[in-house]
């Protein structure tokens, strides 16, 4: 197998794709991720949070707020081409920062400190088949599943709303009942 050095040269077509070595990913997609996971630091501690962590404390705007721009990052990952695998992997990122936040408290730190973005960003740049240039636009199976991979994440923010309206409805009716 030869090694291209020029990426913009295709590789024969009895060849397998090659992956390049190093691919530079949108500069806006790295500010945003360095914005929502690592903007500010605590002086004397040294630990790093973003955004994510200030919005997340706005209850259910927040979530629905950071979760939006995670998927933005991911479906920003379909024009790299990266591998299904890693787009269900970055998916997943997304599906435990959001579970992780649902819990009261110590789902503010869990998500100061899993910091999807970044993750999400790391994995982009180790499993990107195209570079920056090349990638105009992704596969249609690609966008296939990562519309089911929103899809699925959609489910869960939505239905996790759906249950806190409940709740709280169901908390005011016993209230008004017990009065």
């Amino acid at each position: 197998m030869r090694a291209y050095k020029d990426l913009e040269l295709a590789p024969p077509k009895d060849s397998p794709m090659l992956r390049p070595s190093s691919v530079q990913v949108e500069r806006e997609l790295e500010v945003l991720s360095q914005i929502m996971d690592n903007q500010f630091q605590i002086p004397v501690l040294g630990w790093r949070f973003g955004l994510n962590a200030i919005i997340d404390l706005i209850p259910e705007f927040g979530d629905i707020a950071t979760t939006i721009v995670a998927l933005y990052i991911l479906v920003s990952a379909v024009r790299y081409r990266v591998p299904k695998v890693t787009l269900l992997r970055m998916g997943l990122n997304i599906g435990i920062y959001f579970v992780g936040g649902l819990i009261p408290l110590a789902g503010d730190l869990f998500d100061a400190w899993w910091k999807p973005n970044i993750r999400n960003i790391n994995l982009l740049r180790r499993r990107a088949t195209v570079s920056a240039e090349e990638a105009r636009q992704g596969r249609t199976s690609d966008w296939v599943f990562v519309a089911i991979i929103i899809g699925t994440l959609l489910t869960l923010l939505f239905g996790s709303v759906a249950l806190s309206i409940l709740f709280f409805w169901y908390v005011a009716t016993q209230l008004r009942f017990a009065l």
